[in-house]
């Protein structure tokens, strides 16, 4: 890993500056309701008389956060702007184009989820194992998402507005094997939004995937997810997500490839004391003509929350 972080050490420093502006720009965004990051992050340690209280208190100041959002489910594909503490496993089962075969992703990079601070909430993914048939088969780990950092700017539970608007980064290290690796850091900035209306919501989340070099090769793909969700008898959420990527550049130029994916969640179901957890299910698949990435996904999802 540090051989690799330092073999592109000069492509990031290159857009060092930038991406801090990126980060700062996300602390003024911050509501007057909701407070700055930094401060919620301070004021969590300054009111305790040390560490020992601050991780004593943690649970407390999760239900605290989670108690001013909506209660809706995350949806299967897309980034949900609600702030959230649970382990994620995720599955994918892809038919490629063009004929090239199938791709099994076991865990698709998910992992622990946690909130240390009010409107905060960082993600520690798990590097995703990969196995491909048919004309070039191989088998690795992919590239590490070994972070993703939201901060919520502004949130309403169903009892006072039913919202949520989050803005978050991500960062994925190039440590996959050859076959699957893109051999470049990425980030993806990203915003997003809710909207709920009794047991109806609607979650988006639009971003952009820029890798620290390749541009030529892996292009700066925009991606929007929507999903249309519904609660029925408390613990069920069937769903309808819209996930659409556009390619400005690369070899992809121009092209555009929009998936559907219908599928449910189920839960939470109580586990132990606090624990729930919760199971869904869905089918990608693509509706447009150009299919750069897929033609269709099975996806398996399960989550324990704490």
């Amino acid at each position: 890993m540090c051989d690799v972080i330092r073999n592109r050490r000069p492509r990031i420093r290159s857009r060092s500056l930038w991406f801090l502006t990126l980060l700062l720009s996300f602390g003024y965004l911050q509501s007057s309701r909701a407070g700055s990051a930094l401060d919620a992050f301070f004021d969590s340690l300054d009111s305790r008389s040390g560490f020992g209280d601050y991780f004593g208190d943690w649970f407390k100041r999760v239900d605290e956060t989670q108690a001013v959002q909506p209660h809706w489910k995350p949806p299967l594909f897309g980034t949900t702007p609600l702030l959230t503490e649970l382990y994620k496993y995720d599955q994918y089962w892809e038919h490629l184009s063009n004929g090239a075969g199938n791709l099994t992703i076991f865990d698709a990079g998910k992992g622990l989820e946690l909130i240390p601070a009010k409107t905060i909430e960082v993600i520690f993914g798990l590097p995703p194992y990969e196995e491909r048939s048919g004309k070039n088969p191989a088998a690795g780990f992919g590239d590490w998402p070994f972070l993703l950092i939201k901060n919520r700017f502004l949130s309403a539970n169903e009892e006072n507005g039913n919202y949520c608007l989050t803005g978050f980064v991500a960062f994925t290290a190039p440590t996959g094997s050859n076959a699957f690796s893109t051999k470049n850091f990425g980030i993806t900035p990203n915003i997003a939004a809710g909207k709920g209306w009794g047991d109806f919501d609607v979650q988006a989340d639009f971003g952009i995937n820029i890798p620290t070099g390749d541009f030529h090769k892996l292009g700066t793909p925009l991606l929007i997810n929507t999903a249309f969700q519904y609660r029925v008898l408390k613990v069920v959420w069937p769903q309808v997500e819209v996930n659409y990527s556009h390619w400005p550049n690369g070899p992809n130029r121009g092209k555009n490839q929009l998936f559907l994916l219908p599928g449910v969640v189920i839960g939470p179901m109580p586990l132990y004391n606090r624990l729930t957890w919760s199971v869904g299910a869905g089918y990608q698949f693509a509706v447009s003509h150009a299919h750069p990435q897929y033609e269709n996904n099975f996806i398996f999802d399960f989550r324990i929350n704490f």
